[in-house]
């Protein structure tokens, strides 16, 4: 990529400035798995699936997600949370080996963002959402598959010029990737964030400027819920307007 090369020097400097100054939050406070009768998801992801930016997992994407699809169904959804901070998708495919799965009904992933800060190829990270769902499908039992996008990371306040524009171009990248290669496939799907995540970010984002503050998880767990209804063709009293 000619911009990579001729701005290689300063994209580097801003990205260690960044890295040395960030505010780094907590992920979000609380238990990592619930009990439920109508729906059983699998999240496993970075920082944004782990909560970063909101307080405590109710108010996260996991306990966001789950009271959605609570009040779309009629019935309490069950959950299991699998995600660090930092964590690109070979490190989270890692995390997910490692981990004792409860039986679950679908897959959420929220990779991406670490891939395309670390310059990992989206062929790599690809390979590695791919053994995610089928590692998900043989050891949880696993139906459906949601990958959300990478976030517009054009418009993260954390980052400076060049070095947003230059991510928001990887990361539309990644995102054409994914989407290519779920295509075709009944089990799997890709959702790209809601657009008022897409137009308005960083109105929606924690004080460090690079996750989801509290609104925005419970925008993106609405469109991931109607998603997943769709998905299953599950009936549905209530979706998202």
């Amino acid at each position: 990529m000619i911009a990579k090369i001729l701005l290689g020097p300063l994209l580097l400097w801003q990205g260690r400035r960044v890295r040395a100054t960030a505010l780094r939050l907590p992920e979000a406070a609380g238990p990592r798995a619930a009990e439920g009768s109508a729906l059983r998801l699998l999240i496993v992801g970075d920082s944004s699936a782990a909560g970063v930016g909101a307080a405590h997992q109710g108010e996260a994407l996991a306990g966001r997600l789950a009271q959605a699809l609570a009040v779309r169904l009629g019935q309490p959804v069950g959950w299991q949370l699998v995600a660090t901070s930092g964590h690109r998708s070979e490190q989270a495919l890692a995390s997910l080996a490692a981990a004792e799965l409860a039986p679950a009904d679908v897959l959420i992933t929220s990779l991406g963002v670490n891939d395309v800060v670390d310059q990992v190829a989206p062929s790599k990270a690809l390979a590695a959402l791919d053994r995610i769902h089928a590692l998900a499908t043989e050891r949880a039992g696993v139906r459906l598959s949601v990958h959300c996008a990478a976030p517009p990371m054009q418009q993260f306040p954390l980052l400076p010029q060049p070095l947003r524009w230059f991510f928001g171009r990887q990361a539309a990248r990644f995102n054409a990737a994914l989407s290519a290669a779920v295509s075709g496939q009944a089990s799997r799907c890709v959702l790209q964030l809601p657009e008022a995540m897409q137009s308005n970010a960083a109105e929606l984002m924690a004080e460090d400027g690079f996750h989801p503050g509290p609104r925005g998880y419970a925008l993106w767990a609405d469109a991931l819920a109607d998603q997943i209804v769709i998905g299953l063709g599950l009936p549905s009293r209530s979706m998202a307007t």
